[in-house]
């Protein structure tokens, strides 16, 4: 008798290293997802459920340092990523009072039209929310189709959303504004601002100095809507712009 065929229907369950038990039940458990399994001795393993996937996780190697965020992790392809994100804000603001933007653990912003968005739990671990018709190719250096202050903004963009680095996205925004501010449009600099405000307030950095050019700028109707349309997303955006 010829051995069955392979058929493919095999499912793949990402096991990432777990420094905490506690913590890292107390997380997910926050966000709505269910233990199926769980033990600490003789060695750690945990299995946690939400939606139509899992996640498990093993013992952590030695000299495993959460903060790196270099522990582990796993891409989770979904048909839309908003309405995910919104299901683990909300999440968060009833178990903790408010969403988890910095330190550990944490969820990355999400910019209407974005096609990815990040968790990062207790250990370090990256969960990657990503869209299924996310394209192919992307370019992580900035567009090459932008120039001046324009691509420097889209080059925050890659790293807030795919690299996850606020710090090195507010470093370079600081440093295309200097460079670039006096010959962009009035409205990139306005949203070159509004992302350093946001990012200087995340990182516990001084917002005043982004914030009193911001209300300087003069803004006519047409920019003011395209600033609203693509950073409606930001909390307190109507305060920092200037008066009508």
């Amino acid at each position: 008798m010829s051995e069955p065929a392979v058929r493919p229907n095999e499912m793949t369950v990402p096991l990432m290293p777990c420094a905490s038990v506690e913590e890292t039940l107390a997380f997910y458990e926050a966000l709505g997802f269910e233990a199926t399994y769980k033990q600490s001795r003789p060695y750690v393993y945990l299995a946690l459920q939400w939606s139509g996937f899992q996640l498990h996780f093993g013992p952590a190697p030695k000299g495993l340092h959460p903060a790196r965020e270099e522990s582990g992790g796993c891409l989770v392809m979904v048909d839309a990523v908003a309405p995910y994100h919104a299901e683990f804000v909300a999440a968060m603001r009833r178990a903790y009072g408010k969403v988890l933007r910095s330190g550990l653990p944490r969820i990355t912003r999400y910019r209407p039209g974005a096609s990815r968005f990040t968790l990062i739990d207790p250990s370090g671990n990256s969960i990657i929310f990503i869209q299924r018709d996310e394209p192919a190719e992307l370019e992580y250096g900035g567009s090459k189709k932008l120039a001046g202050l324009a691509r420097a903004l889209d080059n925050a963009r890659i790293l807030r959303e795919f690299k996850n680095d606020d710090l090195q996205a507010f470093r370079a925004l600081k440093s295309a504004v200097r460079r670039h501010g006096a010959d962009a449009t009035v409205a990139e600099r306005a949203i070159a601002l509004c992302h350093l405000i946001a990012l200087a307030t995340v990182l516990g950095e001084p917002a005043s100095p982004w914030l009193a050019d911001l209300r300087g700028l003069e803004l006519t109707p047409d920019e003011r809507k395209r600033i609203e349309s693509e950073l409606g997303h930001l909390t307190g955006l109507q305060e920092w712009l200037p008066s009508q």
